[in-house]
């Protein structure tokens, strides 16, 4: 059962000296409590297991819980706690009000973990434990979707290489070989293409020579390949490489690069996808370019659909482990919050809302600030699961709104500057314009507000006063002091009432934007309500890009706006609620099979760096006992 923790200490220890001294509860039983039965559970060690999908079949009938979106303002390079708040209010409503709750957040990269950021587990007595196991390989979800994009790449570039040294009936014969018999025979994949082609046909024998050709020559345009590979480390010099270079090869060099695991567009439709069959179908239609003339070249095209979504059959399933007061969390999927959609798995919401019923409540996280994570998280996750949110949680701190009053620069590793440690109610309140700008976006989608003020130690009474007043004023429903970092679900417990009134309030939620509106109306949409701006200038690119969309029909999808995370506009360095600014877009590109466009704003790394001090100097592994030390 949840549990409320004992031995709170004053001074709060590491997260990872916190996380040690607890003892998770067994597997077994959290998901016994949750009503997960046996036979719908595999288990990885005592700690963590997978649950199967058809949970859903067997709850279909049960009414949804509520459902909550945790989001925040634009946060410091710090971040604001919105993990460490969605597992302190889970605690609250389950170990404190006693309401059946369930948790649901992303698995973190890698690379961020042995990088600058560190873990993303939650902090202080509010994390997901074993935060060693969250924070590192899991269930090896990630491997999976490297596995699969990295066969997809190798798959493009293998196809290229033997068309270019082979005549169309020479390539056609060798992707149909005759048996002894003489017949010949299409893989399953293959038909799918035929299919697309509009060659009903499904006897090789029975094509012509005309139809044989098209069938065997996909003729990739090398410059428009828009397929990378992927590894889950921050290793900067793959950015840009050369491949092609060895002696077999025969000169068919290609410059190309890797990006970060988390975000190839296999991890977006992880989290986006419904079920096998419908992953299945995500997986073969994602476009990695198009042949020279201009036609979108497949996964599915170049044979390999069937193979990825093998390689993925047991990531879909979501992860479950426990919070530290005992209430159960899904961690699954992790997607890019910038050029994806930064939310977890639709088939984990799904299950937990038929877990805790119509009387319990689902929290589910939604990456960086609300004009990011949040918008994505409505126009896009929405749309594709179906389901109808109750109420957003926002959070605040008083730093992050120092800053956005025009405070000095924060840098992570740095001490923070006396500004963001001594009262300044002044500051404070011009940088509110931020939080201000954040509720209203939420209240555009018709769901109700309670925002969360993530309480550090130099915050004053006066300052959060000050924030409640504000956010009251721009129409949330409660705002709320949490100090769920230092205590736990008992400080969440405030939080977690207003949560629960929130939710009995009337909702009447609606999509920003019509998917029939044209790609540019849907981007000046998000710019103008979400982020305030002006306008749009579209690059030459961006512009060719939109007229390719068109013409391949690519242009009813939704948008997810590849931006930065700190500001609510395209520029860093424009801080608090800017306006009347003019929004680049760079490039467009398109996730078809996740199901969206993403505009570029601006220059976009996919691919993090390391700094010269990288968290990995601090982890380690105590030898004699086997634990890992020094991850935060």
């Amino acid at each position: 059962m949840p549990h409320k923790l004992a031995d709170v200490l004053s001074r709060v220890p590491s997260d990872i000296e916190i996380v040690q001294a607890a003892a998770p509860l067994p597997i077994e039983r959290i998901a016994a409590e949750a009503g997960i039965a046996a036979d719908e559970l595999e288990l990885y060690g005592k700690s963590k297991a997978k649950v199967h999908l058809s949970i859903r079949d067997r709850l279909r009938d049960v009414p949804n819980g509520k459902y909550i979106v945790v989001t925040a303002i634009t946060p410091t390079p710090l971040g604001e706690g919105k993990t460490t708040t969605t597992v302190g209010l889970s605690q609250a409503l389950g170990a404190h009000l006693g309401k059946k709750v369930f948790t649901c957040v992303r698995q973190p990269s890698q690379g961020p973990t042995f990088g600058i950021k560190g873990g993303a587990a939650g902090g202080g007595y509010s994390q997901i434990i074993p935060m060693e196991d969250f924070n590192l390989h899991l269930t090896g979800d990630i491997h999976a979707i490297t596995a699969s994009n990295n066969l997809l790449a190798a798959a493009i570039d293998t196809r290229m290489f033997h068309e270019a040294a082979q005549t169309d009936e020479a390539l056609f014969d060798r992707l149909c070989p005759a048996s002894k018999d003489g017949t010949r025979h299409f893989a399953p994949v293959m038909l799918r293409r035929l299919k697309k082609l509009g060659i009903a046909k499904s006897d090789p024998a029975r094509l012509t020579a005309e139809e044989r050709s098209r069938f065997a020559r996909l003729d990739i345009d090398p410059t428009s390949i828009t397929w990378r590979r992927v590894v889950d480390t921050n290793d900067r010099m793959l950015r840009q490489i050369t491949i092609g270079q060895g002696p077999e090869e025969k000169g068919m060099t290609r410059v190309t690069g890797f990006d970060i695991a988390v975000a190839s567009e296999i991890m977006a439709i992880l989290a986006l996808t419904t079920g096998l069959g419908d992953m299945r179908e995500r997986l073969g239609r994602m476009v990695i370019g198009t042949s020279r003339a201009g036609e979108a070249i497949t996964a599915d095209d170049l044979g390999v659909g069937g193979a990825l979504t093998v390689l993925m059959k047991d990531a879909i399933q979501p992860n479950l482990m426990q919070t530290l007061e005992g209430t159960p969390a899904f961690v699954h999927a992790g997607p890019f919050a910038n050029i994806a959609h930064g939310n977890s798995s639709i088939v984990a919401d799904q299950i937990a809302l038929k877990l805790v019923g119509p009387e319990g409540y689902v929290l589910t996280e939604a990456g960086f600030g609300a004009d990011i994570g949040m918008e994505k998280f409505f126009n896009i996750k929405c749309r594709y699961s179906g389901l109808v949110p109750d109420c957003v949680v926002m959070v605040a701190t008083i730093r992050a709104l120092k800053m956005h009053g025009g405070g000095p620069k924060v840098v992570a590793g740095q001490p923070l500057d006396p500004a963001y440690t001594e009262e300044d109610l002044v500051l404070l309140e011009k940088g509110c314009s931020n939080l201000v700008k954040m509720v209203q976006n939420a209240r555009l989608f018709g769901i109700p507000v309670v925002v969360a003020i993530n309480r550090f130690k130099d915050d004053t009474p006066a300052e959060i006063d000050l924030v409640r007043r504000l956010a009251l004023q721009a129409d949330a429903q409660d705002a709320v002091m949490t100090d769920h970092w230092a205590q736990g679900g008992a400080g969440a417990v405030a939080l977690g009432k207003a949560v629960i009134a929130a939710c009995e309030q009337p909702s009447n939620f609606r999509f920003l934007y019509a998917l029939d509106l044209s790609i540019e109306e849907k981007i000046e949409t998000i710019v103008r309500e979400m982020y305030g701006g002006a306008g749009v200038k579209y690059a030459p690119e961006a512009e060719k890009k939109i007229a390719l969309y068109n013409r391949l029909g690519f242009d009813k999808l939704p948008i997810c706006m590849a931006k930065t995370h700190l500001s609510l506009s395209h520029d860093p360095n424009l801080k608090g609620a800017p306006t009347g600014f003019i929004v680049p877009v760079r490039d467009i590109r398109a996730s078809v099979g996740a199901g969206f466009l993403y505009p570029l704003l601006g220059a976009m790394s996919t691919m993090p760096g390391l700094a010269t001090r990288p968290g990995y100097y601090h982890i380690d592994l105590d030898v004699e006992t086997g634990r890992v030390i020094g991850l935060s």
